[in-house]
């Protein structure tokens, strides 16, 4: 489980950085100022990170009850459309030459892709809606559309109705954008990448806390009775109510009427250019800011696609590899996602959030970097000091990764475009989740081929 930015629109002015000469030398880095003293953030950017974190934990729950639940449908499906996809992944795995075992991993890994693509769809759109109707109104729309498809999937007697929670879950996965709109909202150039650093940890906690908490139930459910899913989808439904309460009664509006799109035609220009995926690419959508802005955009868009593309593919497949390569119980990959989500937790609370805003390019390079040797050894790694590595090496990636990224791109565009831009940029992202999987699930080797590649 990043971006560049452009200056405003010349209605804020930009408060200088008092440079206070008697800074201890040997200090990380230094508090951004104004008028001489530390800048605090906006507690808007907390009560972000609450709802993050809400909406992190009830997401993550289903993930280790993802086989259980196949397993579930496969047996007590009524509707049929279990065995009419289980046909069609079955073409895939002939097709791919694949063990019939891997059916299971085929399945899971397109109905992953259909979430992520579904976010690709709604991410831009959404972020277009905010740009004029303001961002609370949105962001409340989006966490009554995921609470509502965690109610669905405590009522999925059948396979399709648990494919229609999925469906409105994704569609309804525009609220990630928004929170990064919201965070460019009320920070400063000086203080947006704290922000951004936040929401990273929102993500490597809900990633630690909530696959344990799945995990639980999927060891202790009786799964010889019926629903036995029942408990957790409403606890994940709990969560969900909770994070809509807490957007409801804390969040104040971040984007004034007067910064706001003036027409809702211009908002959703460019969600109208996904049928045309290289406009998204390209940034087609957002005008009237310079050309080297764009360029700007479409180069970090295409890192931010490749990298994810990557980051997903591996982040699929080395279940398997832990499990069939090297015999891995449910405990111990649990440890190894354990390990690996405290690494991103404790840089991103820590090292990511001080970066000076100067140094943020520098390390959003160094990181892409990093991922190299990080999948070189996993991808050659005969043992598990090598695994753990390769996979700590990968951690410390995406800790610096996506967060330097999102920071780099919510300085480009004009107060009314950051939710177009960022909306834009999250479902590069989302486009990239939905096509990693999918690929991944031919082999790690490829995965390797490509990176040493680059």
């Amino acid at each position: 489980m990043a971006e560049l930015r452009s200056r405003h629109n010349g209605t804020n002015s930009v408060v200088k950085e008092s440079q206070a000469t008697n800074h201890n030398n040997n200090k990380f880095d230094k508090e951004p100022t104004k008028n001489g003293k530390p800048e605090k953030g906006d507690p808007m950017i907390y009560i972000i990170f609450v709802s993050l974190l809400f909406d992190l934990l009830a997401f993550t729950i289903i993930l280790p009850l993802l086989p259980s639940l196949l397993e579930y449908y496969r047996k007590n499906d009524s509707s049929g459309l279990y065995d009419v996809l289980t046909d069609r992944v079955r073409w895939f795995q002939q097709l791919l030459g694949a063990p019939e075992r891997y059916i299971s991993v085929l399945f899971g890994g397109f109905l992953g892709s259909m979430f992520s693509f579904l976010q690709f769809v709604a991410s831009p759109i959404v972020g277009g809606l905010s740009d004029y109707y303001g961002r609370k109104p949105v962001l409340l729309v989006c966490a009554s559309g995921i609470a509502l498809s965690y109610l669905i999937w405590a009522c999925s007697s059948n396979f399709a109705l648990f494919v229609l929670a999925r469906f409105v879950g994704g569609i309804s996965k525009g609220n990630i954008s928004l929170c990064m709109s919201v965070i460019t909202d009320v920070s400063s150039v000086k203080t947006r990448g704290r922000g951004m650093a936040l929401v990273g940890v929102a993500f490597s906690l809900g990633f630690i806390v909530g696959p344990m908490i799945g995990a639980l139930f999927a060891i202790f459910s009786d799964k010889s009775g019926g629903s036995w899913f029942v408990l957790p989808s409403l606890l994940a439904f709990g969560l969900a109510i909770g994070d809509l309460l807490v957007l409801a009664c804390c969040l104040r509006e971040t984007l004034p009427k007067e910064k706001r799109v003036k027409e809702i035609s211009s908002a959703l220009s460019y969600g109208l250019q996904l049928l045309n995926f290289s406009a998204i690419f390209r940034f087609a959508a957002i005008k009237n800011v310079p050309k080297k802005d764009i360029e700007s955009l479409r180069s970090i868009g295409l890192i931010y696609f490749l990298y994810l593309f990557l980051y997903s593919g591996l982040e699929f497949t080395v279940t398997f590899l832990m499990y069939h390569k090297f015999g891995y119980t449910s405990m111990d990959q649990a440890k190894m996602f354990l390990t690996t989500g405290i690494i991103m937790t404790l840089l991103q609370g820590s090292v990511v959030r001080r970066l000076p805003e100067a140094k943020i390019k520098g390390y959003a390079i160094f990181s892409l970097y990093l991922i190299v040797p990080a999948f070189v050894l996993v991808g050659l790694a005969e043992g598990s000091r090598m695994l753990y590595a390769g996979m700590t090496l990968f951690a410390i990636s995406t800790a610096f990764a996506v967060t330097c990224l999102t920071t780099l791109v919510s300085k480009y565009g004009n107060d009314d475009q950051k939710g177009s831009v960022l909306g834009i940029f999250r479902s590069l992202g989302a486009l990239a989740r939905a096509l990693g999987p999918v690929v991944g699930c031919i082999g790690e080797r490829i995965f390797c081929g490509i990176v040493i590649s680059f």
